[in-house]
């Protein structure tokens, strides 16, 4: 999910930690990097971990395939610019699951799947 900052809704993420099949994990690694536009500070087999602006954004992988995905858990991003955020990660491969919507208070919202 990504939606423009609020710090009152955005301040206690800590540790967003993603578990991919193992085949995904260096593949997840490229498209953060290039996504954030810098590498992880941390990377081994067993764990990748980018640094973001002092928050902890985690690779790990797990054998074998994943049995499901938990639609109910989401990472909150706190962008300035949904739409243009929105389109990147577009064109970036991400799978749309919701159009940037305002839900009022000039909060504004957009939820994709990472590849």
């Amino acid at each position: 999910m990504i939606s423009k900052f609020n710090p009152r809704y955005h301040a206690n993420l800590k540790t967003p930690n993603n578990r991919l099949p193992s085949f995904r994990h260096r593949k997840a690694k490229q498209w953060y990097a290039e996504l954030l536009g810098f590498p992880p500070y941390f990377d081994e087999p067993f764990y990748i971990g980018f640094n973001v602006k002092g928050f902890e954004l985690g690779l790990q992988p797990k054998e074998g395939a994943v049995k499901t995905k938990s639609e109910g858990v989401n990472t909150y991003w706190g962008i300035e610019d949904v739409e243009a955020t929105f389109q990147k990660l577009i064109s970036m491969g991400a799978t749309e699951h919701e159009k940037p919507t305002d839900v009022g208070g000039g909060i504004q919202v957009a939820m994709v799947q990472d590849p």
